[in-house]
């Protein structure tokens, strides 16, 4: 059996070639005005995630053991001190997903701000690169992943989430060492080279999720790929084949070929930055779609009394997000019907909300057990239905035509800054969030960087 793919490749030039020639020329491009917008946005949402998080329990861990490592440089730890960039990514990459928070790749790549917006600001400080060739490293490496991973619910990522893989890890690796590469300005045999180690390390499991190693496979991913790239700047040598069709990294993780592979020769012409996809609600992107139509009936069914909630839901909400009964807020993250719960008991279903004490509000609790989950083939992912029971016999029902948050559905400047005050002024202070947010908003000027730098120093 052979992988479905859109278009064949043209015969002299390979997958491996389309990515090399892509990364090789990331930082001689004038980038249209509307990429450049979407590469900010990404930002803003980045920063606002990882200082929410930064003092969270995935991330609080991974501080002392870098700080043990006792290594120099001049990356920013978010809300910290400095040090190699390596590991600066490994502590930003793991705190902007600790919330399960951070933007998402409507079409299966996973989530790629933090990995590759965590390497092209630790690789700038370090190297003095502009804030221009940030940038243009940032588009490299989301450009790299969301192609890699993408294609839908029968691409590449969603299929190797059905085989219990994170595509945030397995393509996070490739995304970072495009960033790296481009920063670093590798030749293409280089750049062969650093993709290669990324795909040999490329791992991560979605038996993972509701734990701290989630959070982690972004930093981790965000780590390995600058890895990757030094070492082939120093002349490593890895195999160039990973990304064909043949032998390939695919070929090991989907050892039966049934998914459909994008095609990569339309870098620059079909950008994928513009089809992000950013989160109103804390939860795994798959709880969402239910969660925006228990909200909206929550009024409705408030104080009365629920027998029984029926889900449509695409079928991967039931691998990513289908804990029945979570135990912990984390795990409540990645349970659709604790998600419908607590939207149908007027929840907001932001970070403030995935605590010990919604766990116990007898409401939410007494909710959970009665939301039955029925995976439908062919409905969209971004789209859910619900019905809802009453003790008397009324069924109240809504639906989410296109979650919000989706590119066909996207979140205004005002709700970005809105969910960005809410992670971060309980960190930073009224005052300091303004200024942070006008900073990344505004990240592009020579010397923002520097700024952008100062303003995320620890308090210590």
């Amino acid at each position: 059996m052979s992988f479905a793919t859109a278009k064949s490749a043209p015969a002299a030039e390979t997958r491996g070639k389309q990515l090399t020639a892509f990364i090789a020329s990331t930082q001689g491009r004038e980038y249209p005005p509307e990429v450049m917008e979407a590469a900010i946005r990404a930002l803003v949402d980045f920063i606002g995630c990882a200082v929410g998080a930064s003092r969270d329990a995935p991330a609080l861990p991974v501080l002392p053991v870098i700080k043990a490592w006792n290594a120099t440089g001049k990356a920013r730890i978010f809300r910290g001190g400095k040090t190699t960039p390596a590991l600066a990514v490994l502590a930003n990459g793991t705190m902007t997903h600790a919330m399960d928070y951070d933007d998402t790749h409507p079409m299966g790549a996973g989530h790629p701000s933090g990995p590759c917006w965590s390497t092209a600001l630790a690789l700038a400080e370090e190297h003095g690169y502009t804030e221009k060739q940030a940038i243009a490293g940032f588009i490299a490496g989301f450009e790299v992943m969301a192609k890699l991973g993408g294609g839908g619910p029968p691409g590449v990522g969603r299929s190797l989430q059905r085989r219990g893989l994170h595509p945030t890890s397995v393509f996070g690796r490739a995304g970072a060492a495009a960033v790296a590469s481009s920063l670093m300005g590798l030749d293409e045999q280089r750049i062969a080279y650093a993709l290669g180690v990324a795909a040999t390390t490329a791992g991560g499991l979605v038996g993972s999720f509701g734990t701290h190693s989630k959070p982690f496979h972004a930093g981790k991913a965000a780590m390995d790929g600058i890895m990757s790239a030094q070492l082939a700047a120093n002349g490593f040598i890895s195999a160039t084949h990973l990304y064909e069709l043949e032998r390939g990294l695919l070929d090991a993780f989907i050892q039966n070929r049934e998914t459909e592979v994008p095609p990569l020769d339309d870098f620059g012409v079909k950008w994928e930055l513009l089809g992000n996809s950013f989160k109103p609600f804390a939860s795994c992107r798959a709880t969402h779609p239910s969660t925006q139509a228990a909200r909206s009936i929550a009024d409705k069914v408030k104080g009365r009394k629920i027998t029984a909630v029926h889900a449509k839901v695409h079928p991967n909400a039931l691998v990513t997000a289908g804990k029945t009964a979570p135990r912990t807020p984390l795990e409540g993250k990645f349970s659709v019907p604790f998600c419908v719960a607590m939207g149908l008991s007027g929840y907001r279903v932001v970070q403030t909300d995935f605590v010990d004490a919604t766990m116990r509000d007898p409401a939410v609790a007494g909710l959970v057990p009665l939301v039955k989950l029925e995976p439908v083939q062919g409905q969209p992912p971004y789209r859910a239905y619900l019905d809802v029971t009453l003790d008397n016999g009324e069924h109240i029902k809504a639906e989410t035509d296109i979650v919000m948050g989706h590119p066909d559905n996207p979140m205004s400047w005002d709700a970005l800054r809105t969910k960005f005050e809410g992670l971060v002024e309980p960190v930073m202070g009224k005052a300091r969030t303004a200024e942070l947010f006008e900073a990344a908003r505004n990240f592009g000027p020579p010397g923002s960087l520097a700024k952008l730098s100062d303003l995320l120093a620890g308090d210590d």
